[in-house]
């Protein structure tokens, strides 16, 4: 089987590389069977990395520890469970996932667009399948997947233990899946600058690719901020890792892209920008994985030195100059049809935001990379810490909160002081009472005052516009209240799945707004002693020393809490040691409310039977979650189908 899967993938090469070129000749051709020989090329590449992508999962299953990738990243204590999630643990599995990925996608879009968008698709075609011809490229030379042994080892090296988590089964593959799928509406646009194909239907086509796209992308960063809180035992849930950085970057640009893309479809403006942005968002993502893979960075997502880093280089540097040639030698297709009349407008909101974002993306990367920069010019490497990037995102965070409040309200073209009157002395109203009530809890901190004041903001301004949406429907179709709202929803899914959206946004505000007031306390005590971290004491109970297994030692150490003199429980964090790793695990105790947590780390066991815990109280994380699950259920009802926008997705590419 393993056989079969080191085949196909020496063909998908062969494959790909024929798709590409058969693609873009057939299109300057315009020679419909070439451009039918190649899509069907394409078809059989998606099988090919099926196959390949079924073996090694196969070779994982079996525990073929003849495959040397396999041996490094599973064992035969190791549970099914994550046996499977170890086919993505290691570089050649991620890409070997990112390249079926990116085929199972194309094929898609080429299936969808069958029977449309004629002009462009064999462009599109031939980007998506040179792009997968790279990604085989790298797992045929230097980085094979199916790479053997010289003998057949008896048991596996084993997962690393930081990834032996309910995350990795899902974290890095939504991550994926958001990376990959910005690779479509990127082959969209340049596809329609090679045509030459004015006019903004290569928007449409691709819109819910993006949405998709922004959609994983942003579940993939809060599952893994998520993982990281539970997993690496250090209280947080986002440390400015440059990791965790590479995959903030694009969604910051794909979200300024989702949001001038608007200005573009209303008024005809933006358009070098717009394509710009989707050119931009797809080479971050491959810079994120290039930075990975490079060994130039320190981080514990990393996958350490290794060639590949600089064949992802070449191919983003190739990828930028194809995208500024392109823009550069097409920009009379792209003038815009109007020009901004007003600065107080929803447009300039619009582009007020998108510098915004872009800014943040430029201060984000600047962090990252400065390390390898001061290194290649200095000789030094200068870590770039969370005190920089948390100095310089603060002041940037609060104002994109507040033109989240203000770009749905505003008007087009020019805002009048009525229309500034009638949309916003609610929602100031609301920030007003709410800044006031923060002074009356006693909060003093300047930015928790800012940032509390600025969700009441923005969530006055969603309730007034939902307010009226309403109540025009009762008015005019006889509804009552809660049908009126289902129906006003229902009817303008995009609209109202975008405040709804922005609701979570505003939740996700006020969990990183708790991380002001985080308390942590380390202390070591005997059984039976307690110790105390704000209203919390607890109680050292003793440690649990499990029997030993092939792979690791458990230790389990209870702790009584209790809170204001009430008893709430036990918590049970855990230290656990495994054969082939040097370094101890850590497994946290969480007490999770909506108000904070009580977060619990097993620090260290001594000699003398005494434990060290670190003990956090991380007020108001959990409504970070909360948001994450409600910009969730908003990006599913905006990519809902609706059968106004399809007929006019019809109307303009058939």
């Amino acid at each position: 089987m393993t056989g079969l899967g080191e085949i196909s993938l020496s063909l998908s090469l062969i494959v790909a590389l024929y798709a590409a070129a058969v693609s873009f000749i057939g299109g300057a051709r315009n020679n419909q069977v070439m451009v039918q020989s190649a899509q069907n090329a394409f078809y059989a590449l998606f099988a090919l990395y099926t196959v390949a992508s079924a073996a090694l999962m196969y070779a994982f299953v079996t525990r073929d520890f003849s495959i040397e990738y396999v041996y490094n990243y599973s064992n035969r204590d190791l549970g099914m469970f994550y046996t499977v999630s170890a086919f993505w643990a290691g570089q050649k599995g991620s890409l070997l996932l990112w390249g079926w990925m990116l085929a199972l996608f194309g094929a898609i879009a080429l299936f969808q667009n069958r029977n449309k968008n004629r002009r462009i698709m064999p462009y599109t075609t031939g980007i998506i399948a040179a792009t997968l011809a790279f990604f085989s490229l790298l797992m045929v030379f230097p980085s094979p997947v199916f790479d053997r042994l010289p003998g057949l080892p008896p048991d596996g090296y084993g997962l690393n233990p930081m990834l032996q988590n309910p995350g990795m089964i899902f974290h890095p593959p939504t991550l994926y899946v958001g990376f990959v799928a910005f690779a479509i509406p990127f082959a969209f646009a340049m596809a329609a600058l090679m045509a030459r194909q004015e006019g903004e239907v290569w928007i449409h086509s691709t819109r819910r690719w993006t949405v998709f796209a922004w959609f994983f992308l942003t579940m993939g960063n809060l599952l893994g901020a998520n993982w990281a809180y539970v997993e690496l035992g250090w209280g947080g849930y986002w440390a400015w890792d440059p990791v965790e950085n590479a995959s903030f970057m694009p969604w910051l640009v794909g979200t300024a892209y989702l949001h001038s893309v608007m200005v573009q479809e209303k008024k005809g403006m933006l358009k070098i920008w717009n394509v710009a942005l989707v050119s931009v968002t797809f080479c971050l993502t491959i810079f994120g994985t290039f930075i990975t893979r490079s060994g130039l960075i320190s981080s514990v997502h990393s996958f350490g030195e290794t060639t590949v880093g600089y064949y992802f280089l070449a191919f983003l540097i190739l990828t930028i100059a194809f995208s500024v040639y392109l823009i550069l030698s097409r920009r009379e297709l792209l003038r815009s049809v109007n020009s901004l009349d007003s600065m107080v407008s929803r447009e300039s909101s619009f582009l007020f935001n998108n510098l915004i974002l872009i800014g943040a993306a430029f201060a984000v990367m600047w962090g990252t990379t400065f390390p390898m920069i001061s290194e290649a010019v200095r000789g030094v490497k200068i870590t770039v810490g969370p005190p920089f990037f948390n100095k310089v995102m603060t002041p940037i965070g609060l104002a994109l909160l507040i033109l989240t409040g203000i770009c749905p309200l505003i008007a087009w073209r020019k805002a009048s002081l009525a229309n500034l009157k009638r949309n916003f002395v609610v929602p100031f109203m609301t920030a007003v009472l709410a800044g006031a009530a923060v002074l009356a809890l006693g909060i003093r901190d300047i930015f928790a005052w800012l940032f509390f004041s600025a969700c009441a903001f923005v969530a006055g301004t969603i309730a007034l516009e939902l307010a009226r949406g309403v109540k025009a429907r009762m008015s005019g179709n006889a509804e009552n209240p809660l049908a009126a709202a289902f129906n006003l929803v229902w009817k303008n899914k995009r609209r109202y799945g975008g405040y709804t959206i922005h609701i979570g946004v505003v939740c996700m505000f006020i969990g990183f707004t708790g991380n002001l007031f985080n308390q942590q306390v380390e202390t070591t005590v005997r059984p039976g002693e307690s110790f105390a971290i704000k209203n919390y004491r607890l109680t050292y109970v003793g440690t649990d020393y499990s029997k030993p297994k092939p792979t690791k030692e458990e230790f389990v150490a209870t702790v009584l809490v209790e809170k204001d003199g009430k008893k709430l429980g036990y918590m049970q964090p855990e230290k656990n040691f495994y054969k082939n790793y040097d370094m101890p695990n850590s497994e946290v105790a969480i007490m999770s409310t909506m108000r904070e947590d009580l977060y619990l780390i097993f620090a260290a066991m001594n000699p003398d039977e005494s434990a060290t815990f670190k003990a956090h109280v991380n007020p108001l994380v959990k409504w970070l979650w909360v948001g994450g699950m409600v910009m969730g259920i908003g990006t599913i009802i905006t990519m809902w189908p609706d059968k106004r926008e399809k007929r006019l997705i019809q109307a303009l590419t058939e």
